[in-house]
């Protein structure tokens, strides 16, 4: 899940450069309208797509984020033990993060294959987070319709900023 984390990392910050570039580079701008024009991967194993795809989606809600990046984590699907090891890992990385507290400006991005697995993730990560500790903090679920009242619900007493972008 790390290296889905990173690559995610990776093409968000690929993403940005180009988006800051507001010279006459033509290349740069090329580059970006191309990227806004990827489609939803139909592989939910294709982290590299997957990337791409939400990268974009990231790039569109940045507004209101003064940190110097997003903070990704891209919910793998599946239902195989190690599926589930990975998601495990991941959740204890979220539930660390959650507990140490994000500062403001600062934005967390939720997305994956599986919306159902993404919303489970992030419920699990926040329910014991402080009321008011992600105030001014910019939590962006990317999902189904169907998930985002669950993960609004969740968060509300954490105080951020949820963002839902329907997949």
């Amino acid at each position: 899940m790390y290296k889905y984390a990173l690559l995610a990392a990776i093409a968000l910050g690929s993403l940005a450069l180009a988006g800051c570039n507001k010279g006459g580079d033509e290349n740069a701008s090329q580059a970006t309208e191309q990227t806004a024009q990827v489609s939803k991967p139909t592989d939910p194993n294709d982290g590299k797509a997957w990337n791409a795809y939400l990268g974009q989606i990231v790039q569109k809600n940045m507004q209101g984020m003064t940190a110097d990046r997003p903070y990704p984590y891209l919910v793998n699907a599946g239902d195989s033990d190690e599926d589930k090891a990975k998601r495990d890992r991941q959740l204890q990385n979220v539930q660390d993060t959650v507990a140490r507290g994000v500062l403001p400006g600062n934005m967390l991005v939720f997305a994956g294959p599986e919306s159902a697995k993404t919303a489970d993730l992030i419920i699990e990560a926040f329910k014991d987070a402080k009321p008011g500790s992600f105030k001014d903090v910019i939590v962006l679920f990317i999902g189904d319709k169907a998930d985002q009242d669950r993960v609004t619900t969740a968060l509300q007493p954490t105080g951020a900023t949820v963002r839902f972008v329907a997949m």
